[in-house]
């Protein structure tokens, strides 16, 4: 495929709300996230875990992997700056594999939600990421703009655009299953940013650390035992949220044969389609909905003025013609 500067559809003639919560310094953050829409080009998605970081180019049109899934592990401690180092080679890998990148767009996903470019709590990293300038300190690391939001959102808008909530009325809750559980949470086709629900309590402790991926093998349960306790955790979702559909993702899905006969909900409960990758397409597929909105909202502005200048190109034609008039000596008497 070309590996021409990426760019989204023709822009929209007004600009859209802000794609992902609060990346904008200074700009209010938004109650959702725009609807998904149709892109093209190519965007690089980086997908941060508590235990590996990984990192491929997309093609936003069909979410297919461009070039290799590169993955290297989560550093411990996961300090800030020793997993930025690690996103840089596993980026550096991308692009070598790539070729020259120019202007793509880079969405990057971490575990915790994110405000204005920060995460505002790590569960699953280390504590240093809290306010820490994720946003500036990687667009500095990796020398071009870096669009940062929560790993489980990435997940979400990955199905929202091209996977299991796609075109979906109602709502449609994403669990991502991993070190911990993240979620999305998508209502009438829009991601509600930041809703963490691997925390809502569950015997008294947040429900991940009793039904999360890493839980299952500190608490030695085997997969129907895991099951049965994640199976509550399930219920307590159905019973607050009510949705329509449950989405089950991340990395304990790619061993869904060993528990799937056992789970149990009211609501229809699907795989993930992407399972794993759905970060990284989903990091990247913000990216380049970002840059699709700043496009249209750079469009809309420049339409904005084009009216106003020939306004006042009008009138500065107008008044320079009044002044000529007044100028013009009185026409002189004919002589009887």
């Amino acid at each position: 495929m070309s590996k021409s500067n990426p760019s989204s559809g023709p822009a929209p003639a007004a600009a859209t709300p802000s794609a992902v919560h609060g990346v904008a310094p200074g700009a209010a953050p938004a109650a959702a996230t725009a609807k998904a829409v149709p892109l093209e080009g190519v965007a690089l998605g980086i997908d941060v875990g508590g235990t590996g970081t990984k990192a491929a180019m997309i093609d936003l049109a069909t979410a297919e992997l461009v070039t290799g899934r590169y993955r290297e592990k989560t550093p411990q401690p996961s300090e800030p700056h020793a997993v930025i180092e690690v996103i840089a080679s596993v980026v550096g890998k991308v692009l070598d594999e790539y070729g020259t990148a120019g202007d793509v767009p880079v969405g990057c996903g971490l575990p915790g939600p994110i405000k204005y470019g920060r995460m505002k709590m790590a569960a699953n990293l280390d504590k240093g990421w809290v306010d820490f300038d994720a946003t500036g300190v990687l667009e500095e690391k990796l020398g071009r703009p870096v669009h940062v939001i929560n790993d489980a959102d990435a997940a979400g808008m990955a199905e929202l655009a091209y996977g299991e909530a796609k075109d979906r009325a109602g709502t449609n809750i994403l669990l991502t299953i991993g070190t911990g559980i993240g979620s999305a949470v998508i209502s009438e086709g829009r991601l509600v940013p930041n809703t963490e629900l691997g925390h809502l309590e569950l015997h008294d402790q947040a429900a991940e650390t009793l039904v999360g991926g890493a839980a299952r093998k500190r608490l030695g349960l085997s997969w129907k035992k895991w099951a049965k306790g994640f199976n509550e955790y399930l219920a307590m979702l159905e019973f607050f949220f009510w949705p329509d559909r449950l989405i089950l993702g991340g990395g304990v899905s790619k061993e869904s044969e060993k528990y799937w006969q056992y789970l149990k909900t009211d609501c229809e409960l699907v795989k993930a389609r992407y399972l794993n990758t759905s970060g990284i397409i989903g990091a990247a597929y913000a990216a380049g909905l970002a840059a699709h909105e700043q496009a249209a909202q750079e469009a809309a502005a420049a339409a904005a003025t084009k009216p106003a200048s020939r306004r006042s190109t009008n009138s500065a034609a107008r008044s320079t013609a009044s002044r000529s008039r007044s100028r013009k000596p009185a026409a002189s008497k004919k002589r009887g």
